[in-house]
């Protein structure tokens, strides 16, 4: 089946409250690259984003340009200011990175308002402190923490889910990521550093049930996308934080994943200048597509992804899920990845209009 819708995406209700007034939602870091997206996307489902932020100027010239939006800062070293970010607040979407110094803070924050707590981190490390350190602790306070609700993390996820669809055991995951290019943002060259750094420079695989650290050169081959796309050389073990999601909810030994040469060249090169708008809600001209293939005793199921910048992407991905969350009075409570958190294919055939190119062969 292929979906491909070129309208905007319908408006969500999804005020906890009342069908009338707007929720609220807190944006830490709502001035960041991505921030900007998401803020500009909950707008248009309409909510009513809280801008916030370590950088007060750069808070001051995001509400400049939303007058009508409330600006609270906040800084992860002051509990009380994320509290005063938070009250009121129907849930919180951290944009703030590196999430190794912002995600356990803006949890605690969540916690103690009482509301959910979803983030945008590409940080695989991250989900899996995430998951170890407050899985039983939101479980048993009946809140919610859904980590990786973006391009890295969330949309491998989603695809895989659908993939899989009623297999109930999958003998391997294979991920590959074509971008046409990639200007990476200060946020993930920094979020990268910090990552490499906790991996003394090397990477990480899902192997054998468990995430294991690789030491020497990533392996390379050539994996053939969907027309028009083609055959491309690309580089194994190029591991994102799917690899984290996808084993809390479904049952798999083995996730191999796949970046383009090109795009792994772009992420090291000395041209620092970022993405560059094209449109005028602030995407770039990169286009990227996403395979997923799930294999059972010789037997494949598949779930493809396209669109336009990968960043600009992740905020309907976090969107659509913070809708769905606030609109779900029986919504589950503890870590809950993207996956897990509604229908996967039912997930991605809303958020594909205007935004992504679906194709699922199962």
């Amino acid at each position: 089946m292929t979906t491909d819708h070129r309208t905007q995406p319908t408006t969500t209700p999804a005020s906890p409250a009342s069908p009338t007034t707007p929720a609220r939602v807190t944006v830490i870091g709502a001035y960041g690259h991505t921030g900007r997206f998401v803020v500009a996307e909950l707008l248009r489902r309409g909510l009513v984003p809280v801008l916030s932020g370590r950088d007060p100027q750069r808070l001051v010239a995001l509400g400049e340009l939303y007058p009508e939006l409330e600006t609270r800062p906040a800084t992860v070293d002051d509990p009380g200011s994320l509290d005063r970010a938070l009250a009121g607040a129907a849930a919180v979407i951290n944009c703030a990175g590196p999430f190794a110094s912002t995600a356990a803070p803006v949890i605690d924050a969540a916690l103690r308002a009482g509301v959910p707590y979803l983030d945008v981190t590409a940080e695989t490390e991250v989900v899996l402190d995430t998951i170890a350190a407050y899985g039983d602790r939101v479980r048993e306070a009946g809140g919610l923490v859904v980590p990786a609700v973006a391009f890295y993390g969330g949309l491998g996820d989603l695809l895989a889910t659908a993939a899989v669809g009623d297999w109930k055991t999958v003998d391997r995951i294979s991920i590959a990521y074509a971008l046409s290019d990639w200007r990476p943002t200060d946020g993930t060259r920094v979020t990268g550093k910090v990552s490499s750094g906790r991996r003394s420079g090397g990477r990480i695989l899902y192997a054998d049930g468990r995430l294991q650290a690789r030491a020497g050169d990533a392996p390379r081959a050539d994996w053939t996308f969907p027309d028009p796309i083609g055959v491309q050389p690309v580089v194994g073990e190029f591991t994102m934080a799917d690899s984290a999601t996808i084993p809390t909810h479904l049952s798999v030994p083995d996730i191999d994943t796949c970046m383009t040469v090109s795009a792994v060249e772009d992420l090291g090169s000395a041209d620092t200048s970022g993405p560059v708008a094209v449109d005028d809600s602030g995407r770039s001209a990169q286009t990227f597509l996403v395979e997923v293939v799930a294999t059972r005793n010789g037997e494949t199921r598949r779930a493809v992804a396209s669109g336009q910048d990968i960043y600009a992407v992740t905020a309907p991905l976090v969107a659509e899920a913070t809708c769905h969350v606030l609109a779900d009075p029986h919504r589950p409570s503890g870590v809950v990845t993207a996956g897990a958190l509604a229908d996967a294919r039912d997930f991605l055939t809303a958020l594909a209009p205007g935004h992504l190119t679906l194709d699922f062969t199962n």
